[in-house]
């Protein structure tokens, strides 16, 4: 699973042969600069939800459920996520949280809406977690994760995210768990993996979490062809000849007639 934001990168992703496409909050972050997921909306969630839609045709489209798109009642949350399939253009959507959603998730899949669920270092909630932190690190904390996944699966969840989590618990879950579980810092003992476009890439440089692997510098090479751009157009050495469009002499000789007169 990988997330992708808008058109350009959904066709990409899709092109590389991903299983899943996250449409992630995380967007608000790379796409928007914003400092943390909590202020991106459902409106913009939907914006971009629908270009995505237009570029991928292969991979399954999942939609981040944003904050407060689904706290403040079931019903709310039933609706916000079936906007993201009748006006986004997804196919299931996915909600950060344990036991304490576990009556959204079953309320959103009693609507017959496949429900992806988000445990461990849920980024919404980060200021309640004490910051960006391991989850799951004693056994107290491990158990009760552990948990919240079993709840997360009775509640209908058809598959779960875990994010940095201790890589052996997350391992463990896993096993125990009759559906797929997503890791991302989570290790290798999770059924799949997810990053985020512009981390794989190298495109967003305000910080680099420790269970990101960065597969090209895409970033670095983006912003030497822009320079060298700019310094041909100072030295006049862009565009060339072969950039341009001619004219026929006979008609060139006429315009020049033309503002003679």
């Amino acid at each position: 699973m990988l997330t992708a934001y808008d058109y350009s990168s959904a066709l990409l992703v899709d092109k590389a042969g991903m299983d899943v496409i996250l449409v992630g909050d995380s967007l608000a972050m790379v796409m928007m600069g914003l400092e943390s997921t909590n202020p991106v909306t459902m409106e913009v969630m939907l914006h971009h939800g629908r270009m995505v839609a237009r570029g991928a045709k292969h991979a399954l489209l999942v939609g981040d459920m944003p904050f407060m798109s689904f706290q403040v009642s079931v019903e709310e949350a039933v609706r916000n996520a079936g906007r993201f399939l009748q006006e986004g253009g997804m196919e299931a959507v996915k909600l950060e949280g344990g036991r304490a959603v576990a009556d959204r998730v079953r309320a959103i899949s009693g609507a017959g809406i496949p429900e992806m669920g988000h445990i461990g270092l849920t980024p919404q909630s980060v200021s309640s977690l004490g910051g960006y932190k391991v989850q799951g690190k004693t056994a107290v904390a491990a158990h009760t994760l552990y948990q919240d996944a079993l709840a997360l699966q009775e509640a209908g969840c058809f598959s779960l995210v875990l994010e940095a989590v201790p890589a052996p618990v997350a391992a463990e879950i896993s096993r125990r768990l009759d559906i797929p579980t997503i890791g991302i810092g989570a290790g290798a003992g999770c059924d799949g993996q997810v990053l985020v476009y512009h981390d794989l890439l190298g495109l967003f440089d305000k910080f680099q979490p420790k269970f990101v692997k960065q597969y090209a510098d895409i970033g670095g090479q983006i912003v030497a062809a822009l320079a060298q751009y700019r310094q041909e157009v100072a030295d006049k050495t862009f565009p060339a000849e072969n950039h341009t469009f001619a004219m026929p002499d006979e008609e060139w000789e006429r315009f020049v007639a033309l503002l003679q007169e």
